[in-house]
């Protein structure tokens, strides 16, 4: 217990292998914090406990901030605090408009799709060229540029 404090201490001072020491000695307690967290949100999650620990981590020890812990509770505290910060962010980007807001997504594996029919004008456009071509290879193959790819008489 007193290692996880000394260690707090070491980050705060700016050893930068402190960090190092610390996430091997409190990592299952943060994965315990983090399944706590999740089983708390809706089926289907796509966060797993180890993501939410190592950017809990991350937010924690390597943000570049001044924090001071004044102990192995307070750490933890901040850890669980982090977690339901990134929680937050997490559910407010899935609900935000470019992901589709507020609509529902379902799944199309067993929704059968019509088949798409040719169109009737497709065919006659078909039998019309052919003929044409049989009359004059050349203007038909400017037809079928025209009216196919796009290009001008020019």
């Amino acid at each position: 217990m007193a290692d996880v404090t000394r260690i707090l201490h070491q980050i705060e001072a700016g050893d930068p292998r402190a960090a190092e020491e610390l996430l091997p000695l409190i990592y299952e307690e943060l994965r315990h914090l983090a399944r706590v967290r999740l089983a708390q949100e809706k089926p289907g999650h796509t966060l797993q406990p180890t993501a939410l620990v190592h950017e809990a981590f991350l937010r924690l020890v390597h943000n570049g901030s001044d924090q001071e812990w004044d102990s192995r509770g307070h750490f933890f505290s901040a850890a669980a605090e982090a977690m339901r910060r990134i929680l937050v962010d997490q559910a407010r980007r899935k609900m935000s408009i470019r992901r589709g807001g507020s609509l529902k997504q379902h799944d199309l594996d067993h929704v059968e799709l019509p088949a798409r029919e040719i169109s009737d004008n497709c065919l006659a456009v078909h039998e019309a060229l052919s003929k044409f071509e049989q009359r004059d290879k050349i203007k038909a193959q400017l037809v079928k540029l025209c009216y196919f790819a796009g290009f001008s008489l020019a």
